[in-house]
């Protein structure tokens, strides 16, 4: 296919996927909504009392803060902003050769999109852009207003900074991030009962194409629907908490440090709680004896207690070094925000590397102990923000592993010294030499298969699609080694085919928690190797992004990531298997199989493992000793 051909299926499948998801909303989900007493009130078919209630909405709080902006051919047309709702009004214009006459309603968001109504039922609500169509003739007396409807626009957000040409990353990033804001339009979303008039006319200004406009057939951005999740009570409508547990290998008495000088530490995320990885900054940040801290920063919350503990370490005269990538897509304006703090605080600042996004999830705590300096290291494979940690499924490993302490060294000296990345005892990194370590493990595995031997690998991960490692994975198949993936998202690689990757299977598991940890399993003689990593399997990760990847050799931690890769592909009620056709079918229990979910084991065995503990330090029995007896 050609590149036209190719985004021409895009669109279509796209555009199949809007209609599947406002078919669920629509059909399954309001209906569901209305039923328990939360209920969408349309302005035009609301009661007296529900009329009564919008229409004071509209004269009190609409009226005095949106204003329309009249388009003719005097005027420019209005500024629209990225995906901010609008109205389009149509209006007679007199004038028979050209009858029409538009104007936009910028709805802003200095006013709540959903606005209250009285109910005795439970909770029933009208949306902003309802009832200021309702009553939009107020806005033009003595007109004959023919047409009100919803729209919101996309501008191409795909505008990036020239690295090579810009002076200061930062201002380069604040200029793109302005220009972000009239970029070209990409996208039309207007309710479905709009005319085509009102659509070839928006079609025109905004330069779209008929495959750009999105015609949908309820409330534009079910995104902001999230809203109503944060409405009390509903019992019936929720889902059971799942809360982070606390890992049953941490002594919450005990410091962080002293915990992680007797073992390294596994953390599965969100079963386990991020907890102790913002607590091991913030005490690293409080210790006399902690002489540096230095971190990889990507994306991290609005009110970063990590951020915050780096600032108090700075400012208490602790060395810290921060690298606070500017590029991360979307996140950009926040990490401007968070680095300019930084620097005020005494941080060492470094706004990533020229040409590549730092993508890897790094922090050192350099200590002086009684036996010298030790280096504490988190790796993870999740970002630093403790409210996607609950939401993301993560692991985090910490370690004062000599060797990867080290190496972990060396990585943030390469990249704030702008210099040349020293060969590394354990660790493996991008762009220089990620891809050619995982080809080596794969082309491993074919060539034991090859000699007889027992040869087995499984992954997982968020995306696989580079050419090289796809290529690979079908040589291992193609001598009988047996590969597992468990790939989130896109996977470019065909599993089942005869004679290329029989021996390849593919899932991908959509649960309560966005899959997000790279987990990688190679059998290696016998020896099991197993990783974990920032990176997913695709072009950008090893070439364009400064990633990490990490041996997990300690016996506890190694098992156990063995043991969730394997609780993966158990699953049978929220797994896809990815079919030779392109084609993902969802698994099921077949005959007497029990049901397996995979979430709900591992949260269901974190809270199993801090009850075991829990009880096991309540029966320990610790006599008193009489005095001057030991």
């Amino acid at each position: 296919l050609t590149v036209t051909q190719q985004l021409e299926q895009v669109y279509e499948r796209v555009h199949g996927i809007i209609r599947d998801q406002y078919e669920c909303f629509l059909t399954q989900i309001e209906p569901t909504l209305a039923a328990e007493g939360l209920e969408h009130i349309a302005a035009k078919t609301a009661t007296a009392r529900h009329r009564e209630a919008i229409t004071r909405f509209f004269h009190d709080e609409i009226y005095p803060v949106v204003s329309p902006m009249d388009i003719d051919g005097a005027s420019p047309f209005p500024i629209l902003g990225n995906l901010s709702l609008h109205l389009c009004v149509r209006m007679a214009s007199g004038d028979s050769e050209n009858p029409n006459r538009f104007a936009i309603v910028p709805l802003g968001k200095a006013l709540s999109r959903f606005i209250t109504l009285p109910s005795d039922r439970g909770y029933s609500f009208a949306l902003l852009e309802d009832v200021a169509s309702e009553f939009i003739e107020e806005y033009y007396p003595g007109k004959r207003v023919e047409e009100c409807v919803a729209f919101r626009v996309t501008r191409n957000a795909d505008v990036s900074v020239q690295e090579d040409s810009a002076a200061d990353l930062m201002s380069g990033m604040e200029e793109v991030l302005h220009s972000r804001r009239s970029a070209g339009f990409v996208r039309l979303e207007i309710a479905n009962s709009a005319s085509e008039a009102t659509i070839d006319f928006l079609s025109q200004q905004l330069h779209l194409r008929p495959r750009d406009i999105f015609r949908i057939p309820g409330p534009l951005d079910l995104s902001s629907m999230m809203y109503v999740a944060d409405i009390e009570g509903f019992p019936a409508l929720r889902d059971t908490v799942w809360l982070g547990q606390r890992s049953a290998n941490i002594d919450p008495s005990q410091s962080m440090f002293a915990t992680i000088a007797e073992k390294d530490l596994l953390l599965c995320h969100p079963y386990e709680s991020f907890e102790p990885v913002v607590r091991f900054i913030d005490e690293a940040a409080k210790d006399p004896d902690v002489l540096a801290i230095k971190q990889v920063l990507y994306r991290t919350s609005r009110n970063s207690p990590i951020v915050a503990a780096l600032k108090s370490a700075a400012e208490r005269g602790k060395y810290v070094t921060a690298i606070v990538e500017l590029k991360a897509r979307f996140d950009e304006q926040r990490n401007i925000e968070w680095a300019r703090e930084l620097e005020k605080s005494g941080v060492q600042v470094v706004h990533g590397v020229r040409g590549l996004k730092t993508h890897a999830k790094v922090c050192i705590v350099v200590r002086r102990e009684a036996s010298g300096i030790i280096r504490y290291v988190h790796f993870g494979t999740g970002n630093y923000n403790e409210a996607t940690a609950r939401l993301y499924s993560d692991i985090s490993y910490l370690t004062c592993n000599e060797s990867l302490g080290r190496d972990a060294s060396s990585f943030i000296n390469a990249i704030t010294g702008y210099s040349q990345p020293q060969p590394y005892d354990k660790l493996d990194s991008a762009p220089l030499g990620l891809r050619k370590k995982l080809l080596s493990l794969i082309h491993a595995e074919t060539q034991n298969r090859k000699n007889g031997q027992k040869a087995y690998i499984a992954a997982k991960m968020n995306a696989l699609v580079d050419p090289e490692i796809i290529e690979a994975l079908y040589e291992a198949s193609q001598v009988g080694v047996v590969i597992r993936l468990n790939v989130r998202g896109v996977c470019c690689l065909r599993p089942g085919v005869p004679g290329l990757s029989e021996n390849i299977s593919v899932i991908s598991i959509v649960d309560r928690f966005l899959e997000h940890a790279r987990i990688l399993y190679f059998y290696h003689g016998g020896n099991d190797a197993v990783f974990i990593s920032s990176a997913d399997w695709m072009p950008r990760s090893f070439d364009r992004r400064v990633e990490l990847l990490i041996p997990v050799e300690d016996t506890a931690s190694r098992h156990r990531l063995m043991e969730i890769l394997d609780t993966y592909f158990r699953d049978n009620q929220n797994a896809w298997r990815l079919g030779a056709d392109a084609k993902y079918t969802r698994l099921a229990a077949e005959g007497t199989q029990a049901k397996f979910r995979a979430q709900r084991y591992l949260y269901e065995s974190a809270v199993d493992a801090i009850k075991k503990a829990e009880h096991a330090a309540r029966t320990t029995f610790k006599p008193h000793t009489a005095a001057g007896q030991s």
